[in-house]
């Protein structure tokens, strides 16, 4: 597997803080990742490295150029939605395709056309009469009719209602993705993202703290509902989590321990994303 993203000591400080601490990672080709952490765990500096937006020391590929001194070359082949669309607010959607199709080599106005007309958005309407959902669409036909092999995006659904979010990443898979494209996403939403990853970081406190495939977690991780009798047996095994429920029940969460030896305790099932997230996370904001 060719990697899209290498970082090698990846480290970014500020004036206070230390935002990316000497990280190393790989993002392959062909690959949906979720960039997954708390407020202030380095994200956004991260994608901000990876875009050339910010200096940083270390050592970074994406598409094999710096994105220090190549990010010409680069953003010929990267898109880039945040979550808020940096449209002007006096732009029509006409003048949109038109300023997008006038600056970027790669873009197809025809692809763009037919992703607007799914939408509600009309040539002569202008951002500031719109929606946020409706910029968001916007901003997601002009991306995806840029033939791109790296797409990231950085909470591109927030504020949107669940309708919208559940659109937004259905129209992404069916119209945009395929083996020859990378998605990097971030997102507060981890449910909504889980079932269409293939990779997920948890980065905290500027670290990467668990970088794997969606396939090996499942083969790694497992819950079991332990009943309170047999409650000190289950902790031998030094589960990374417990979390207590009512009637004397306690799901415990272990990392590296069988389905099998688990299913003596009790009912066993392999964690959602969102529950290993706050397994991995707590104390972090005590």
């Amino acid at each position: 597997m060719s990697a899209v993203v290498t970082a090698r000591g990846l480290r970014k400080a500020y004036k206070n803080k230390v935002a990316l601490d000497s990280v190393d990672f790989e993002i392959g080709a062909g690959r949906i990742v979720g960039l997954i952490g708390p407020n202030g765990a380095g994200k956004t500096t991260a994608l901000k490295a990876v875009l050339g937006l910010i200096p940083f020391d270390g050592e970074l590929k994406v598409l094999g150029h710096d994105p220090r001194t190549e990010r010409d070359a680069l953003m010929n082949d990267v898109c880039f939605i945040a979550d808020v669309a940096v449209l002007p607010r006096w732009i029509r959607v006409s003048e949109a395709v038109d300023f997008v199709a006038g600056v970027h080599p790669r873009f197809d106005r025809a692809k763009c056309e037919r992703f607007i007309a799914n939408t509600q958005l009309k040539p002569d309407l202008r951002v500031r009469e719109m929606s946020k959902g409706m910029i968001v669409q916007l901003h997601l036909a002009l991306v995806m009719a840029i033939d791109a092999r790296l797409l990231v995006l950085d909470e591109p659904t927030l504020g949107l209602d669940i309708l919208y979010r559940k659109q937004f990443y259905q129209r992404l898979l069916e119209d945009y993705f395929d083996e020859q494209k990378t998605i990097v996403i971030t997102t507060h939403q981890v449910e909504e993202i889980e079932h269409i990853l293939t990779d997920v970081m948890f980065i905290r406190d500027g670290k990467v703290v668990l970088d794997a495939t969606m396939e090996s977690l499942g083969e790694r991780y497992v819950e079991v509902m332990v009943n309170a009798d047999r409650a000190d047996e289950a902790r031998a095994l030094r589960p990374i989590d417990e979390r207590a429920l009512p009637f004397g029940k306690t799901v415990m969460l272990f990392d590296g321990v069988s389905q099998p030896q688990l299913a003596a305790f009790g009912e066993t099932r392999i964690p959602g994303l969102a529950d290993l997230f706050v397994a991995t996370m707590k104390g972090t904001y005590a």
